[in-house]
């Protein structure tokens, strides 16, 4: 059986094994060493555990490769022993986690002088999580006993491995009490300070970047956990560190009482914006973050950081008058002197956000610096900064938007009965000070003045529409309308005028085209040098085709849309086997085909004629026995004798020559090669109930007395009881050659109309007292086919045999 027999292919790494003396790199020179590792081969994974082996997995990891290794297989064996390491065995974790000295050794890579090696560094990083994860008491209780863990981890930060390391410990231990325990252990080493101080201007950009992506980072995961963990009652330490005044304090000192440095700037804003971040619990337990200026806050910011940023507005405003220096940057389009830059972006997104706790202490202070005017200034004056545009279109989208705080100034339209509302400083400011509609007029002529003498259209035109847009939606439907509406009522009368006349004009025709329907692109000009014009094109602008594409591009997508995307098969098979395809709606689409019908049947009867020919005058002097030919019937067959010896001698050998003959001879075959049937007329029933004459009897009844037995050698012959009576007017039943035989007629002069249309076979089968007469009737014009079938009673008075 299949089992007795040992198919098992023995691994090259077993038969390695064997040996005494076998090496570590050796085993590891093994193509399959990983996969026979993650399988757990019992011989390999007891290998690679012994204690020596241990250490030189470790060492390889934790130790510079030497200098004079060539450099395609200087990292071979640490990667090697990376992927052996983390290859998730139960005994290499356990032997890896329990042992101290194989721990000490791997830490000892953090007491390596900056900077560290990143691949080695990744190398590290990737064990000890995997062990964090697997070993999380073990692990835990060994990095609290090292004194200078924490320090080490921030002297290392700027190599990014080490910061991935520092953010599993907050996220991948289990269970919740320990994770409680080491953030309270983190918290009491106060990482997060001294995270703080790698960002001030004196560290590189590479710190500057990790440490303020660490921050963000557990900004975030603690603030997920919050939402996850609704029953846990004990704070988030870190975050709460984060969230105090004097730490954000001490963030906006290390950016505003030093030099100026984008890279420490820009990343101080990423931290505070972090901390603007509102989230909100979706409905499946996952959170969906809320950018800034898009929806409200689901909770508000904590008031101590916006106590720390309120007096730093003016530094912060200052930046965008004064940013650090930047060179000249030279575009396509023009000089950048000086260049947007990425820190006085990151200041308009802070505003952004600012803005969007619409608290009034702080909107007090930007009308009183005026950073919406300056921001405005620079959304006019950088044509192509889409980034600018964006902020800028959001924070006056907000603007508009924005419920009027409770300490604002007092309500307007006391006088009149209408409810009173609230007046909102921040839009005052915008339409009166900063001068929005003034601004968005002059720009949209200057555009188009610009446009009419060949130049080419601002980048922010779109951005400005919208912001256009905003306007009008507001002061009609907006929680603002009325005060929008009086500041436009109070605005210069040229200037009302001239804001009418460019919402009801110039605006409203921007965004008619704006929502133009795709599908009638006719009216949309073409930059294509093969520019087509569908006006003087086949195809009318209504017409029904145009109706039905733009029906069919309207409709609704269901869910099994993917479902009937594509091809049918159905579409491919021939239309007379599909029967049941179903019709959608159709519109009334007519189509007219103009073609020569007479031509092509004249041509295809003329290559059919051609191609019968060719088989007709094809013949060969040998012919295959096998190939399949038809039976045909005599029209007229000669009788053979009913009784005799010498008739039977006779049937007998004209038997043997019908087996040398070949049996599918054409009908001009001589009467012994054909199958004894009658070919005369139907008799009458009278003639079966009385027979006059024995030629009569004999032609009316079968006579068994006759029939031989069948040989072997013998043709297959009918030897069946019923007698038979055949009329056959014509040897082509098909009518194929029908018009070749009337062909031949017109060239003898004959007339083929005095011919016969159709051929009719009659046969005539008599079985115990029925008598049933089959007739075919082919009609050549119509190729037609037509069967009848009739069956008489014969009169129980029959001759016996």
């Amino acid at each position: 059986m299949f089992w007795k027999f040992d198919l098992h292919t023995t691994s090259h790494i077993d038969t390695l094994l064997e040996k005494d003396d076998v090496t570590l790199t050796e085993v590891m020179d093994e193509e399959d060493v990983l996969q026979e590792c993650k399988s757990q081969n019992h011989k390999l994974v007891d290998f690679l555990v012994r204690p020596q082996c241990m250490e030189d997995l470790v060492g390889y990891i934790t130790q510079e490769p030497n200098d004079d290794v060539e450099e395609k297989i200087k990292y071979k064996y640490p990667n090697i022993s990376c992927e052996l390491l983390t290859s998730d065995v139960s005994q290499i974790n356990d032997m890896l986690g329990e042992d101290e000295n194989l721990l000490m050794k791997l830490y000892s890579f953090l007491q390596n002088e900056p900077p560290l090696n990143p691949l080695l560094a990744s190398f590290f990083s990737k064990v000890l999580s995997i062990l964090i994860g697997r070993k999380p008491e073990q692990i835990v209780e060994f990095l609290r006993k090292r004194e200078d863990f924490v320090d080490l981890m921030i002297k290392h930060i700027g190599t990014s491995a080490i910061m991935d390391l520092l953010l599993r410990m907050l996220t991948c231990i289990e269970p919740q009490q320990l994770r409680q325990d080491v953030l309270n252990w983190l918290n009491e080493e106060k990482v997060i300070q001294r995270l703080v101080d790698m960002v001030q201007p004196s560290q590189d950009e590479d710190r500057h970047s990790n440490a303020s992506q660490s921050l963000c980072e557990i900004i975030r995961l603690s603030r997920d956990q919050m939402f996850q963990v609704q029953g846990c009652s004990d704070p988030d330490p870190l975050l709460a560190t984060l969230e105090k005044q004097e730490t954000v304090e001490q963030l906006l000192s290390n950016i505003f009482d030093k030099e100026k440095n984008e890279s420490a700037i820009v990343s101080v804003i990423q931290i505070l914006l972090t901390l603007f971040e509102t989230r909100r619990p979706a409905f499946e337990g996952h959170l969906d973050i809320c950018p800034p200026g898009m929806n409200h806050p689901s909770f508000s910011v904590n008031q101590s950081i916006l106590d720390a940023v309120r007096p730093r507005l003016k530094d912060f405003h200052q930046l965008l008058i004064e940013p650090p220096k930047k060179t000249v940057l030279n575009t396509t389009w023009g000089v950048l002197d000086p260049p947007v830059g990425n820190t006085r972006l990151n200041v308009v997104r802070l505003v952004t956000s600012l803005l969007q706790t619409n608290t009034h202490i702080i909107n007090q202070e930007l009308i009183a610096l005026n950073t919406l005017g300056v921001i405005l200034d620079m959304y006019f004056k950088y044509l192509w900064n889409n980034f600018l545009h964006t902020q800028v279109e959001i924070c006056t989208a907000m603007i508009l938007a924005m419920p009027s705080t409770q300490s604002e100034s007092p309500e307007i339209n006391r006088e009149n009965d209408q409810e009173p509302i609230r007046e909102n400083i921040l839009i005052k400011h915008l339409f009166q000070k900063c001068q929005l509609i003034q601004r968005i007029l002059d720009a949209w002529g200057s555009n188009e003045k610009e446009q009419t003498e060949g130049g080419r259209r601002r980048g922010y035109m779109g951005h400005l529409t919208r912001i256009a847009n905003s306007i009008v939606h507001n002061s009609d439907k907006g929680p603002n309308g009325t005060q929008i509406q009086q500041l436009i009522s109070e605005l210069p009368e040229e200037d009302r005028e001239r804001w009418e006349a460019f919402t009801s004009g110039q605006l409203a025709d921007t965004n008619k085209k704006n929502t133009v329907d795709l599908v009638n692109t006719h009216h949309i000009h073409s930059s294509s040098d093969d520019e087509v014009d569908f006006k003087d094109s086949g195809f009318h602008q209504d017409s029904s085709i145009q109706q039905a594409f733009s029906d069919y591009q309207m409709q609704q997508m269901t869910s099994n849309f993917i479902e009937q995307f594509g091809f049918n098969d159905e579409e491919f098979a021939d239309q007379d086997d599909v029967g049941d395809i179903p019709f959608d709606r159709i519109s009334d689409i007519n189509f007219s085909l103009n073609t020569n019908e007479s031509a092509n049947m004249a041509l295809f009867e003329a290559c059919c004629k051609e191609k019968i020919q060719q088989f007709e005058d094809a013949g060969s002097d040998e012919e295959d026995i096998w190939d399949e030919k038809d039976v045909t019937f005599a029209p007229e067959a000669q009788r053979r004798p009913s009784s005799g010896s010498t008739d039977s001698e006779e049937s007998t050998d004209s038997e043997e020559e019908d087996g040398k003959r070949d049996p599918f001879e054409s009908t001009n075959a001589t009467a012994d090669d054909r199958m004894e049937v009658d070919s005369g007329d139907v008799p009458e029933p009278s003639g079966w109930n009385s027979p006059n004459t024995a030629a009569d009897a004999e032609r009316s009844w079968a006579d068994f007395s006759s029939f031989t037995p069948v040989s072997p050698k013998d043709p297959l012959r009918s030897n069946s009881p019923v007698a038979m009576e055949t009329s056959i007017e014509t040897v082509d039943p098909l009518g194929v050659n029908a018009p070749m035989q009337q062909e031949r007629k017109v060239e003898d002069g004959l007339d083929p109309e005095e011919e016969p249309v159709s051929d009719r076979i009659t046969e005539t089968v008599t079985n115990g007292s029925m008598k049933e007469t089959v007739s075919l009737t082919v009609d050549a014009k119509t190729e037609t086919a037509i069967f009848k079938r009739a069956s008489e009673a014969l009169t129980a008075h029959r001759v016996p045999f």
